[in-house]
């Protein structure tokens, strides 16, 4: 069964315990967090308060995605905030296995994700040393945008890279998952799948997640 993580990034946050609630009680498996900085991408969100905000009201799963510069340097407070996951940018990040190290160190599960312009065999030298491998399948930086569509053969190579190396990290899928793409990208291999916009810009709530949520049953 895959597993649903509506992104919060979309949601309303003047009302963000609630929707949260309302996603968790409508079959939401994880809450995914989108951190960004203005810098590593051309958008501003929000920092560990937030998730600390989030991790009081569920005690669904955390999910943190830092599109940050120097991600180190906050690894500790998004652990101290509640994080359960925490995925850093091959395209950020220098030294990856160290990093992945440090996440994993606090007691935590690491990702690594890519930009939809990194190709997959990127990841061959760290793959097996990870709990999650984050697909971008837009281009970083703002919610609703559009499914990138050769980003499924990218979901793909990623399956056959855990089999491979009989590696047990999650495909992770993010950007432009709708009931229009969800079920292609579910075939094409991925195990979370994030929604930001197709959730939480519905007129209803708990029936957008409910709906995706049995299109990866």
């Amino acid at each position: 069964m895959g597993i649903l993580a509506p992104s919060i990034l979309s949601a309303d946050f003047s009302n963000l315990s609630q929707q949260i609630r309302l996603t968790e009680m409508a079959g939401a498996d994880w809450i995914h967090c989108d951190v960004m900085d203005g810098q590593f991408v051309p958008n501003l969100t929000f920092g560990p308060v937030v998730v600390e905000a989030a991790r009081k009201v569920t005690r669904l799963p955390i999910d943190v995605h830092l599109m940050i510069k120097n991600p180190d340097n906050l690894i500790e407070e998004f652990f101290k905030a509640g994080a359960d996951f925490i995925s850093v940018h091959f395209e950020e990040v220098v030294h990856l296995n160290r990093t992945v190290k440090r996440i994993k160190d606090f007691g935590i599960k690491a990702g690594v994700a890519i930009n939809p312009s990194t190709p997959v065999s990127s990841l061959e030298n760290i793959a097996e040393y990870i709990d999650l491998l984050l697909i971008m399948t837009v281009n970083p930086g703002f919610g609703g945008q559009s499914f990138i569509s050769n980003s499924f053969k990218k979901i793909t190579e990623a399956a056959e890279l855990r089999k491979k190396l009989n590696a047990n990290f999650l495909i992770e899928v993010d950007g432009g998952i709708n009931k229009e793409t969800i079920s292609r990208v579910r075939d094409a291999g991925c195990d979370v799948f994030v929604a930001g916009s197709a959730i939480f810009h519905s007129e209803n709530i708990p029936a957008e997640t409910a709906a995706l949520k049995n299109l990866i049953k």
